[in-house]
C-alpha cells in the first residue's frame, strides 16, 4: 500500500481516459450480473424441484389436457402419497401488460403436494369455504397491492372468455430461496362450473408426490404403461426433468449466455489491455529511471498490474452497484414474464473474481513489457 500515492497518480493522468475505461467496466459488470440472474432463473426450477415429486402430461404436449379420472388410478399406485391436478387459466388483470401465472388447483391435495408453498391455517380454511376464493403468491400480492379481502377481477381469452372475479382469501409464502412467489390460485370446483362443457373433468397435468424418491423411476414407468394405447397417453418425469424440458422451449439459455459472456470477456480484455499498453508506452522514461535508482523489475510490473487491477476493482464494483439498484426494478416489471431475478452474494463474488480476472490479464504483457525494459534503451528513446 505505500506505492499507491504513486499508482493513483498514474491512473489520474489521464483523466478521460480512465473514466471510459471504468464505464467500460461497470456496464460489463453490469451486463454480467444481469446474465448471470437471468441464467440462474430459467436453471433455478430443476435446481429447487423436489426429489419425491414428478409431473404426468399428455404425451403429445402439455397444452393438451387428460382426464380427471386418471387421478384416482394413479393415487392407487404403490408409492403414491398423493396427487394433485392443475390447469393453465392464461387471464390478465386489468390490462394486457398485467401477467402473472394463475392455476386452477385442487384444494383437496394442493399443500401435501407443494408443502414448501405455506399459507396460514385460518386464511386456507376460508378459501376452502368460499368457492370464488384465491390465494395469491406474496410476490404478486406486494406487485399489485392486494391485501386480504380484496375482489380480484381477471380477463381470459380462453375456457370461454369473459371476465372472473375472485375473493382474495390468503397469500402464500415459500420456505425456500428461489421459491416461485407470483401464483394465482382458484378452486376447481369454480373452474367446472363456469367453463364449456368441453372442458369439464379434463385437467392440466398431474402432480405426484411420492414416498420415496427411490421410487421415482419405477412410478413414473408404471403411470405411463397403465395409460398406455389410450386416447390419453401420458409422459411422467420427475419434477428436475420437466422444468428442464419447459426451459428448453425458450432455446439454449446456456449456450446463448455463455457466448454473450465471452465475447464481453474477450472485448474488455481488448478495451483494457490497449489502455494498459498505451498508458506504459507514455511512462517509458519514467520506467527507466525507476529502475535507473533501484527498484526492481518485480515492483515495475507490480506498478502496472496494480494500475490494471485497481482499474477493474473500481468499474467492477460501479458496475455491480449499479446492478443490485437495477436488477430488482427489472424483476419487478418484468414479473409473469421470466422466473424471480435474485442477484445472490455468490453471482457478486464471482462478477467481482471476473472483473479482478480481467484487470490481471490485461496488464499481464505490458507489465511483462515494462518489467523487460532496459534502462539505456528506454532513454535512448526520449
Amino acid at each position: 500500500m505505500k506505492f499507491w500515492s504513486l499508482i493513483w497518480a498514474n491512473l489520474t493522468r489521464k483523466k478521460v481516459r480512465l473514466l471510459l475505461t471504468l464505464g467500460s467496466f461497470a456496464v460489463a459488470l453490469f451486463l454480467f450480473a444481469f446474465l448471470a440472474v437471468v441464467r440462474d432463473a430459467f436453471n433455478r426450477g430443476g435446481g429447487i424441484a423436489s426429489a419425491n415429486r414428478l409431473v404426468t402430461i399428455n404425451r403429445v404436449s402439455i397444452i393438451q389436457s387428460l382426464p380427471l379420472s386418471y387421478r384416482d388410478k394413479i393415487q392407487s399406485i404403490p408409492g403414491v402419497e398423493s396427487v394433485t391436478h392443475d390447469n393453465w387459466f392464461g387471464a390478465v388483470y386489468q390490462d394486457e401488460k398485467n401477467f402473472f401465472p394463475q392455476f386452477v388447483i385442487d384444494p383437496q391435495a394442493q399443500r401435501k403436494v407443494y408443502s414448501e408453498l405455506v399459507v396460514p391455517d385460518d386464511q386456507w380454511n376460508n378459501f376452502v369455504k368460499d368457492r370464488q376464493g384465491a390465494i395469491a403468491g406474496a410476490s404478486t400480492a406486494k406487485r399489485f397491492g392486494w391485501k386480504i379481502g380484496d375482489r380480484i377481477p381477471l380477463k381470459t381469452t380462453i375456457y370461454g372468455g369473459g371476465g372472473w372475479e375472485f375473493n382474495l382469501d390468503g397469500i402464500y409464502h415459500g420456505t425456500r430461496p428461489g421459491d416461485d412467489e407470483t401464483q394465482f390460485w382458484f378452486q376447481w370446483d369454480y373452474f367446472t362450473e363456469r367453463v364449456p362443457e368441453r372442458f369439464k373433468n379434463q385437467v392440466g397435468w398431474y402432480t405426484v408426490r411420492l414416498d420415496s424418491p427411490d421410487d421415482a423411476m419405477r412410478v413414473a414407468k408404471t403411470i405411463d404403461a397403465d395409460f398406455a394405447n389410450s386416447p390419453y397417453e401420458t409422459k411422467t418425469d420427475t419434477e428436475s426433468a420437466f422444468a428442464a424440458s419447459w426451459v428448453k422451449q425458450f432455446g439454449n439459455i446456456e449456450v446463448l449466455i455463455l457466448s454473450i459472456g465471452s465475447v464481453v470477456f474477450f472485448t474488455l480484455l481488448l478495451v483494457t489491455g490497449n489502455t494498459m499498453a498505451i498508458s506504459v508506452r507514455e511512462r517509458t522514461s519514467e520506467l527507466a529511471i525507476l529502475k535507473a535508482i533501484g527498484f526492481k523489475d518485480g515492483v515495475v510490473m507490480f506498478f502496472v498490474l496494480a494500475e490494471a487491477l485497481a482499474i477493474a476493482l473500481l468499474g467492477g464494483l460501479v458496475g455491480l452497484g449499479l446492478a443490485l439498484l437495477a436488477i430488482p426494478v427489472l424483476a419487478q416489471s418484468m414479473s409473469g414474464m421470466l422466473p424471480p431475478l435474485v442477484l445472490s452474494k455468490t453471482m457478486l463474488a464471482e462478477a467481482l473474481g471476473f472483473a479482478l480476472l480481467v484487470g490481471t490479464c490485461s496488464g499481464v504483457l505490458p507489465g511483462l513489457g515494462a518489467m523487460r525494459l532496459r534502462v539505456v534503451d528506454a532513454l535512448r528513446r526520449i
